[in-house]
């Protein structure tokens, strides 16, 4: 098993920090290799400039400015995404990431003479993880519709192989999360994780920080 985690938060030590370790923890069980993105703590520039934007589909040379990230993504046969929830969508880092490094001939291919429509290319990919912390409750993110969960379960699954396993955990109410809240929550990453890895459950570790 080869693991790309793609991690985004602003604050070393947060909850999402802690759902970070978690999941490591558990590839590194499972003995997967794993390759760890950590955009705030690398600076990622999530802007996509207008020169990226004017050579978007001039495959292989619009990789150049994000090539690294692209190699790992091409490297990958899982592939999972640890970040919180705001204004019930996708921070603008990891957005960013999505627009600057799921390119063409990378995560899809453009239509062509033979195809009127874009075709999944990130079929080498067969698990998806997506863990995140909410502000909002439950109701309340699945009245608005949940955009963050379904551009990564929805938009980024239908890149990957058929049928390619996936899952899905949220803490919901963060601002009033409690330690309990937050140790049965890491107790359900723990169960995700073995469920997409296909290993055994053990305690999740206890985590008290409060920030999402």
């Amino acid at each position: 098993m080869r693991a790309l985690v793609v991690y985004c938060h602003p604050k070393e030590g947060s909850f999402n920090a802690a759902i970070r370790d978690l999941v490591l923890e558990k590839l590194g069980q499972a003995g997967a290799e794993t390759r760890l993105i950590d955009l705030y703590a690398m600076g990622f520039q999530p802007v996509l400039t207008p020169d990226e934007w004017t050579g978007y589909e001039d495959a292989p040379t619009n990789r150049a400015p994000v090539a690294e990230h692209c190699d790992d993504l091409k490297w990958c046969d899982t592939l999972i995404f640890v970040y919180p929830t705001w204004w019930y969508g996708l921070p603008a880092m990891l957005k960013g990431w999505l627009d600057r490094v799921m390119l063409p001939d990378v995560a899809f291919m453009m239509p062509d003479a033979q195809n009127e429509t874009i075709r999944p290319g990130l079929l080498h990919i067969d698990k998806l993880g997506v863990f995140t912390t909410c502000g909002a409750s439950w109701w309340l993110t699945f009245f608005v519709g949940a955009p963050g969960k379904r551009t990564l379960l929805r938009g980024v699954g239908l890149l990957l192989r058929p049928r390619a396993k996936k899952v899905f955990a949220a803490h919901f109410l963060m601002d009033s999360s409690t330690a309990a809240s937050r140790a049965k929550h890491l107790a359900r990453v723990a169960r995700k994780m073995d469920q997409l890895i296909g290993t055994k459950s053990s305690p999740a570790p206890q985590h008290t920080e409060v920030t999402s």
